[in-house]
């Protein structure tokens, strides 16, 4: 008998911009075969072990997403002995292998990480007495349905490949429609004991009455041969595979198929370059590899499988880890695949001379790794949006270095241009110009324009003027140096670091070495008003002229270690005395009534400098008795005080324990930041409240809102939520670093083992132990 199934997955979107990954829901269709129950359902399951029954059909479907692989393990199990026949049994268990996020750890080479595919493996099990005959159909639209489609001229075509002994056999769907046309392929291993076959064109609008009644004649699609005739404007067009095979009693067998998208050249919203996106290095630019990229796929996947295990098995299998630690970490990747995410080829002509003739190892690192960008959120449509980047920049450094590397050069390169056209900023309605040399731009560009080649998309404030930026410039150079122990990368971004500290210079007007807020939203909360030297802002300032005491040593440079020495030492004395209030440090030194809240984000310097392995004995900026009582207090009202303790920390708390509701963000609480500051709070020894202030956000997000591979930049305590799918969260991983360096010092193995090798160098010195300098 016939046993039909359909996975109708959501679509990898191939638009320019987006690689998105399939992760955490599975639909599934079931058509009993029975007469009595000829009725087509559909489930949909999403999330960690949740559970579809049909009352109508009684099969259940279990989903659970395997931590960080972007699998859905779906076991199906008919729970009526007469469906689909009396004393028949039979269980499926998919998985789609593998998530671009999950893909794009060292522990794959980087050929393997760019790649546009996804595997989706069905292993089946006869559990019965009788021979049975399974077929698993995967449909897919030509598109997107949206606009482009609508244009016709959309065909498609099967294929078959055959190479070192191996066969993938399937449908191309040629999208040809400018300015970025595409071909995508459905595909489908096979082998001795399976049959695969296709139908070449239907309409996807309509009820699939022609695939269904063609599936359930035989099990196998009818398989017409030769290309579809293009598609109307107006009229849709969708194709479908499926594979076949007969099961013997207590039989297994295991049915591949793989998704791939070849879009090789993109241009942004002003159609000004042609770019060349990342795996056209390994597999050409024509336009014609979708083939070769699903073989590739199917022939390759186990071996993604282990390595991604061998890397992941450390914490997952760490029973000290709780079970949403274990999920959040990985799955929060989901956002560097999924974030409009583009990794595209640097033409050597494309790097101008005068601007990287002093940073030796600019155009080596662009060229062999290519250039990244990924957008602030879904919502907020700018790359590599730097205040942000901050946080969520310790995903990258740990996993994926070079890229790291490559972004911290195209900053550079930005820092040294200007752009003096004048425009009209919204918050403020003052006129200045886009982009002013030796600042670091708020971004790289929009993708609806010209990025790398015009920043500073952002509108709301003159982002020059922002007292954050530079200084995360320069905590994030010495940050990676010495994570990653490259000394030209920190050689080749010493001057610019002395350049952007030259240009903050002028924000400590009364030259007490500390800075001073401008009386309006002058930095990554840019909502919530910051006036006169302020615990945020002053805190990233001490922080950052201690590292450039650290890299004045490193670089010879005995003048400027002087000057950066004294300002430290006056500065840490004006931050000390102007807002330490013996329990934590005031937001700002302001008159306003807001100035003693308490700030979530308060010891981000610290967290940074710790994490630099900086920030205690002989390296301590801020004294650790106070950054000690300030996480309590913290912990104390922004969280527990807070929506029960059970939501995360609060931006702003009031010292009476009342949400500082001053601006629309003081009372907010960010993902991202939440994250940092429990990986603060490990770096201090405060394990505990660093694990249960971060598992509010995941509970709230994940599972109370049920916003799964999405997380938001925000919510409130009323659950009303802004800005879904975010970059900030990604800092996540600045815990798993905390947890490391954690371990690492009580000179047990650290929790993370793949990739990583120990040193016994002082802890002041880079650590080559966090990251691999080779991801090949």
């Amino acid at each position: 008998m016939v046993v039909p199934w359909v996975a109708l997955e959501e679509a990898l979107s191939p638009g320019a911009g987006e690689a998105s990954s399939v992760v955490g829901s599975l639909i599934l269709e079931c058509i009993s075969t029975r007469p009595s129950l000829q009725t087509n359902l559909q489930y949909a399951c999403v999330g960690m072990g949740g559970l579809c029954i049909s009352k109508f059909c009684r099969w259940s479907v279990q989903v659970s997403c395997a931590a960080g692989t972007g699998a859905c393990v779906v076991t199906l199990l008919s729970t009526m002995p007469f469906i689909p026949e009396p004393g028949q049994s039979i269980s499926f268990l998919a998985r789609v292998s593998l998530s671009p996020a999950a893909r794009s750890h060292l522990s794959c080479p980087m050929t393997t990480s760019c790649l546009p595919v996804g595997v989706f493996v069905w292993d089946v099990e006869n559990q019965g007495d009788e021979t049975l005959d399974v077929s698993i159909m995967f449909s897919m639209r030509n598109g997107l349905g949206g606009e482009d489609d609508a244009l016709g001229g959309l065909w498609n075509e099967p294929f078959c490949l055959q190479r070192d002994g191996k066969t993938v056999q399937g449908l191309l769907l040629h999208h040809p429609t400018p300015p970025n046309p595409y071909t995508m392929a459905v595909a489908a291993r096979c082998t001795a004991d399976t049959t695969v076959t296709h139908i070449t064109a239907f309409d996807p609008d309509s009820t699939g009455q022609q695939v269904w009644q063609d599936l359930l004649q035989d099990g196998q699609l009818d398989s017409p041969a030769g290309q579809s005739t293009p598609s109307k404007k107006g009229e849709g067009v969708a194709g479908a595979v499926c594979i076949s095979s007969k099961l013997p009693p207590r039989g297994q067998c295991c049915l591949e198929f793989s998704l791939a998208w070849d879009m090789p050249r993109i241009m942004f919203g002003a159609k000004g370059q042609i770019h060349y996106r990342r795996y056209t290095r390994f597999f050409g630019s024509d336009g014609d590899v979708a083939p070769a990229l699903s073989h590739y796929a199917l022939c390759q996947y186990a071996d993604w499988e282990n390595r991604i295990s061998a890397w992941q098995s450390p914490v997952l299998d760490d029973r000290s880890l709780p079970a949403w630690y274990k999920s959040a970490l990985f799955n929060e990747l989901y956002f560097l695949a999924d974030g409009g995410t583009v990794w595209l080829e640097v033409p050597e002509d494309s790097l101008p001379e005068e601007l990287g003739e002093n940073m030796y190892q600019l155009r080596p690192i662009l060229q062999d790794y290519g250039r990244f960008g990924y957008l602030e959120g879904q919502e907020y449509r700018m790359y590599n949006t730097y205040d942000v980047h901050f946080y969520a920049s310790f995903a990258l450094v740990m996993l994926w270095p070079k890229l790291e590397l490559s972004l911290q050069y195209d900053m550079a390169l930005a820092t040294f241009k200007e752009d003096l056209t004048r425009r009209r900023y919204l918050m403020s309605g003052v006129v200045a110009p886009v982009k002013r040399r030796n600042v670091i731009p708020h971004d790289i560009g929009d993708p609806d324009d010209e990025p790398w080649l015009r920043v500073n998309a952002y509108l709301i404030h003159d982002t020059a003027d922002w007292k954050d930026l530079n200084l995360k410039f320069v905590l994030q150079v010495y940050r990676d140096y010495y994570l990653t122990g490259d000394q030209g990368f920190l050689k080749d971004m010493w001057p610019v670091c002395l350049a952007v500290m030259e240009s903050e210079m002028k924000f400590d007007k009364d030259q007490d070495g500390l800075i001073e807020n401008g009386g309006y939203a002058d930095q990554t909360y840019d909502g919530w008003v910051a006036t006169g030297p302020s615990a945020y802002c002053g805190g990233l300032w001490l922080a950052a002229v201690a590292v450039m005491v650290q890299m004045a040593v490193l670089c010879g440079a005995q003048d400027v270690q002087d000057k950066f020495s004294s300002i430290l030492c006056r500065g840490r004395e004006a931050y000390e005395r102007l807002l330490w209030n013996g329990r934590y440090y005031n937001y700002d030194s302001s008159s306003q009534p807001q100035s003693r809240s308490i700030m979530s984000d308060q010891c981000a310097g610290q967290w940074f400098l710790r994490a630099c392995g900086l920030g205690e004995g002989d390296t301590e900026v801020f004294p650790t008795l106070h950054v000690v009582r300030a996480l309590q207090t913290i912990f104390e009202l922004n969280v527990q005080a807070f929506a029960g303790g059970a939501m995360g920390a609060v931006n702003g708390m009031q010292p009476h324990g009342v949400p500082d509701r001053s601006s629309v963000q003081s009372d907010e609480v960010w993902v991202g930041v939440v994250y940092g500051l429990a990986a603060t709070m490990i770096q201090e020894g405060l394990t505990r409240e660093g694990f249960r202030t971060a598992e509010g956000c995941y509970r709230t997000v994940w599972e109370r809102l049920g916003l799964a591979f999405q997380t938001p930049e925000a919510y409130c305590q009323q659950q009303v939520f802004r800005s879904l799918a975010y970059m900030r969260p990604l800092s996540i991983w600045a815990m798993q670093l905390a947890l490391q360096q954690q371990q690492h010092k009580k000179g047990k193995r650290p929790v993370v083992t793949q990739g990583t090798r120990l040193s016994t160098e002082p802890e002041h010195e880079p650590k080559k132990s966090w990251t691999n300098l080779s991801p090949e």
